[in-house]
């Protein structure tokens, strides 16, 4: 079953857990058609945040729901719906969130992290609803890539397949030169701050984001050497900057030896605002393919 230009039918409830934000969505007929986004205090005890997931179910929940979707930013283990280690929220260490979830609202719950509901996302309701190999890179404050090949998202044996961002590169890895945190470690200034000075044509800004492109070109290229996508579509922080990277970064690319795949590749920039809820409710469209 491939989705591309499908009806969404199915109703479905994603969800998006941030260090402090917390966003569900009711998506129907693919779009969302109501949504909350919830403060929460991440150094709070375990039990008061998963009161505050319920409640934010709870307000855009009703009987037309078939299926909730959750993104988390950790390791998760899908089969069992157990999420590790949310990053920026200690108390969250091991959380049977499916089966709690699945056992208060009495539908089917699907769990993944952050980067593979982004790709998801995309395959689903994005830029790559025509593509069967496509590569989601979220690039903000780490270094994230979701896979989907053959129409369906592959998480890995441990949900750590497309972890790029932990590849030695140069003295350090991907990640430290290609996430948002490079610019305030290696320059001392914040990323918005340097597409601020890039947008009036400061000389330094301009070249730091050359030298950007570059670094952010190799990692393209141990992508395609690794997954050989059709399409790689950059999301998160970062990409708000993309026409000031993109020149260099094709011109790394374009030094792959594959040429033929250099021909065919796409790179794109995401545009739906509504990502992160969209991309966690297309686990439960991905996990329909699978059937």
């Amino acid at each position: 079953m491939i989705y591309q230009n499908t009806e969404f039918t199915q109703t479905v409830v994603g969800v998006f857990l941030g260090g402090k934000t917390l966003l569900a969505g009711k998506i129907k007929d693919g779009k969302v058609e109501k949504k909350v986004e919830i403060s929460i205090d991440n150094l709070a005890p375990e039990q008061e945040i998963l009161l505050e997931v319920i409640h934010a179910i709870n307000e855009v929940f009703d009987n037309e729901v078939e299926g909730i979707g959750v993104g988390v930013p950790s390791l998760v283990n899908v089969n069992k719906g157990i999420v590790y280690h949310v990053v920026n929220i200690p108390s969250w260490r091991e959380v049977h969130l499916k089966e709690i979830l699945e056992d208060r609202f009495k539908v089917n719950v699907f769990l993944n992290n952050d980067a593979n509901c982004f790709a998801a996302g995309e395959k689903h309701f994005g830029k790559a609803q025509n593509y069967e190999h496509v590569i989601g890179l979220v690039i903000g404050v780490g270094f994230g890539c979701g896979i989907i090949t053959n129409n369906q998202l592959y998480s890995g044996n441990n949900c750590g397949a497309g972890e790029f961002g932990s590849i030695p590169y140069r003295d350090h890895d991907y990640e430290y030169y290609c996430s948002e945190a490079y610019f305030k470690e290696k320059y001392g200034e914040n990323f918005t701050d340097f597409v601020a000075r890039a947008n009036k044509k400061d000389k330094i800004a301009l070249a730091l984001f050359e030298q950007y492109g570059c670094d952010l070109g190799n990692a393209i290229k141990t992508i395609m050497f690794t997954t050989d996508p059709e399409i790689i579509v950059i999301g998160g922080k970062v990409a708000k900057a993309f026409p000031f990277y993109q020149k260099t970064m094709w011109d790394k690319i374009k030094t792959f030896p594959y040429k033929h795949s250099v021909k065919n590749i796409k790179i794109e920039v995401s545009t739906q605002s509504d990502i992160s809820i969209l991309g966690a409710a297309a686990l439960y469209y991905d996990a329909l393919n699978k059937i």
